[in-house]
């Protein structure tokens, strides 16, 4: 071979090298992306196929807001429900088969206490009432007569930290009723059947009510304190994983916020919520009587959010639920939620309160 043709081959070589090194950064973000997203939803949902019920989450799923996000990209979005709520939710995570989740305060606590490795990115939603109701011709008029009766809820839930709050306003606990551990439908069935005296529920029960077939003994309304919230967390190992998806998907998940949060949507998102069917549309015209969507609906960590996180966590601990502390400062991630707010030019679009449920103003 002569030398030019040796030189030609070798220069040949180095090309080929330079151009396989320079596709090298594209391949890696090629790798980087998931070929699935998988968002569990903390309850049975309702319809085949299953949807979100409420909430701005209803609005995310309907909407496809997060598969039109990944559409371009052919990464499939599926939502899986749980009707063994938060308990099976943990445990999907700890099985990771879960990226992102919705999720209440107390089962999203225990599962922080037990080593999960999540973190809280968004709140689906803030002071949604609680209600506590009875057969319509129950003696049953106010909590402290709740002493010695058989209540219903689903242990491990969000609800039960509100059910422990309601009981202590009256110098009550739960050794002084008799829990009966049911999820929401079994137990909606159990008191239409007379098996239980009491059930805590949510806006199902007010439908109830109307129809003649339960009494609404107590409501959270006037205090928000009392109340539990909701979160979306991201499984730790999918974020470290897939970092620029998870900004996307929480990206999407306040787009959708945004628009369930808009009053001048107010008729659309509750022809949206009554159309899955499980609440009238009127009973969510009469529970935000009044209420700014944006109060309710708000993605942001505000100082009400956090001081009723840190006091979940304090009294899950004080109620014996977890056996270790949860330092919830810590297991807060804003990172996607600024950047989320930042590129949406949404800073300051929602009310924000302080930790007694003042308005401050508004903030990101």
């Amino acid at each position: 071979m002569s030398l030019r043709l040796l030189r030609a081959g070798q220069g040949a070589v180095r090309v080929v090298l330079f151009a396989a090194l320079a596709a090298l950064p594209t391949l890696a973000v090629a790798a980087a992306q998931p070929g699935v997203i998988r968002i569990g939803v903390s309850s049975a949902g309702v319809g085949n196929p299953p949807r979100s019920v409420g909430g701005w989450t209803s609005v995310a799923q309907v909407h496809h807001e997060v598969e039109n996000e990944f559409a371009k990209d052919g990464i499939k979005v599926e939502w899986v429900f749980f009707k063994g709520q938060g308990p099976a939710v943990n445990e999907a995570i700890s099985n990771n088969q879960l990226d992102f989740t919705t999720l209440g305060d107390l089962p999203a606590t225990i599962g922080r206490s037990v080593g999960l490795d999540t973190r809280l990115v968004l709140v689906t939603g803030t002071r949604a009432n609680i209600f506590v109701a009875v057969p319509p011709g129950s003696s049953i008029k106010t909590i402290a007569d709740l002493r010695g009766k058989r209540i219903a809820f689903n242990k491990g839930t969000a609800t039960q930290l509100a059910v422990n709050r309601i009981l202590a306003g009256a110098g009550l606990n739960e050794r002084d009723v008799k829990i009966v551990n049911m999820e929401p439908a079994t137990a909606k069935a159990a008191f239409l059947g007379g098996d239980v005296d009491a059930v805590f529920a949510t806006l199902d029960f007010v439908r109830l009510q109307n129809e003649g077939k339960a009494r609404i003994i107590y409501t959270t309304r006037d205090l928000p304190a009392a109340t539990s919230q909701g979160y979306v967390l991201v499984n730790q190992k999918f974020a470290s994983a897939y970092p620029d998806a998870s900004k996307r998907v929480v990206k999407a998940l306040v787009r959708a916020a945004r628009w369930a949060s808009d009053d001048a949507n107010r008729d659309e998102v509750f022809k949206l919520w009554g159309a899955a069917g499980a609440i009238p549309e009127p009973v969510y015209r009469e529970e935000y009587k009044d209420i700014p969507l944006a109060q309710r609906l708000s993605p942001v960590f505000d100082p009400f959010i956090v001081a009723r996180a840190r006091q979940s966590a304090a009294d899950a601990y004080k109620y014996k639920l977890i056996r270790k502390s949860v330092n919830v400062d810590a297991w807060i991630d804003r990172s996607y939620l600024d950047a989320a707010l930042k590129d949406l030019k949404l800073e300051g679009y929602w009310p924000q309160f302080d930790a007694n449920g003042k308005v401050l103003g508004k903030a990101g």
